[in-house]
């Protein structure tokens, strides 16, 4: 009897738990390379960041200015006709390899939106303010901004905030006292100054419960919406304090010539030029 028991028989256990190590190793393997796809598909995102949004209200200047930089040294590759669709154009920079996409997103409240589309691969939003009329417009033009606003700081932490940039455009329309005052600096300190005002009358709003007005065509209510916090002490709302980062303010307009010289078109927005070739 002895004789037929002399081999010892493998233990049942050791088939199953090499069958369950083999799981646990696949399953290990497979969560790392997923892991490893996600982080270099966002680093690739992040370094194809190449779009800059051009948003405002309407009659704001978008649209000029975007013409103005297509005219002067933009390739087009979808042209429109209308400021009611959004204008796409590449923009070859010196000394870049890939060209800059710049994008003309329509004023008009119900299409405003589309920029939130693009918000994942922009590197900048220049908005667009008349600062010519900015002073009659102020409630609409702190509610555009304040979407704006919003949804750059709703942005996910993984991802690096976009730029922001607001030009007080139309500043050779702003009238000055004497001929030594400069009127882009004017321009500049009227939107940033009334601009402040505005948002911090909606952060207050907003904060005591109280609903603001929508001020777009349907009159509505406006949701509540976030993006107004500031760093620093307490005080009222100042761009400098925007825990979104540095918004730059810079003075643009657009001087029609009959010259087709690049010169003439551009000079009136160089500021903007200049600041895309070194930083975008």
């Amino acid at each position: 009897m002895d004789s037929n028991h002399t081999g010892s028989e493998p233990p049942e256990s050791l088939p199953i738990m090499s069958t369950q190590n083999l799981l646990l190793a696949s399953l290990f393997v497979a969560i790392i390379s997923i892991a490893i796809f996600v982080f270099i598909s966002r680093r690739t995102s992040q370094s194809k960041r190449n779009i800059l949004l051009l948003a405002g209200p309407p009659d704001s200047g978008k649209t000029a200015i975007f013409s103005s930089v297509h005219v002067a040294r933009i390739w087009p590759c979808n042209p429109t006709n209308t400021s009611m669709q959004a204008n796409s154009s590449l923009l070859n920079v010196p000394g870049k390899k890939d060209p800059i996409q710049v994008v003309d997103i329509p004023g008009h409240p119900r299409l405003r939106d589309q920029f939130r589309e693009s918000l994942p691969s922009t590197k900048a939003i220049a908005f667009v303010v008349d600062a010519n009329t900015v002073s009659r417009n102020a409630a609409i033009v702190a509610e555009h901004l304040h979407s704006v606003l919003d949804a750059i700081m709703a942005l996910p932490p993984s991802q690096k905030l976009p730029s922001l940039l607001i030009l007080a455009h139309k500043s050779d329309l702003i009238k000055t006292s004497s001929i030594s005052t400069d009127a882009t600096a004017l321009a500049v300190n009227r939107v940033q100054t009334i601009l402040e005002r505005e948002l911090e009358r909606r952060r207050a709003s907003q904060s005591g419960g109280m609903g603001v007005e929508g001020l777009g065509e349907e009159g509505n209510e406006s949701p509540h919406m976030g993006g107004l916090d500031c760093s620093g002490p307490g005080g009222p709302f100042k761009f400098e304090n925007w825990e979104g980062g540095e918004i730059l303010f810079l003075g643009t307009c657009v001087q029609y010539s009959e010259s087709t010289d690049e010169k003439s078109v551009k000079g009136s927005i160089t500021p903007l030029m200049e600041w895309m070739e070194e930083n975008m």
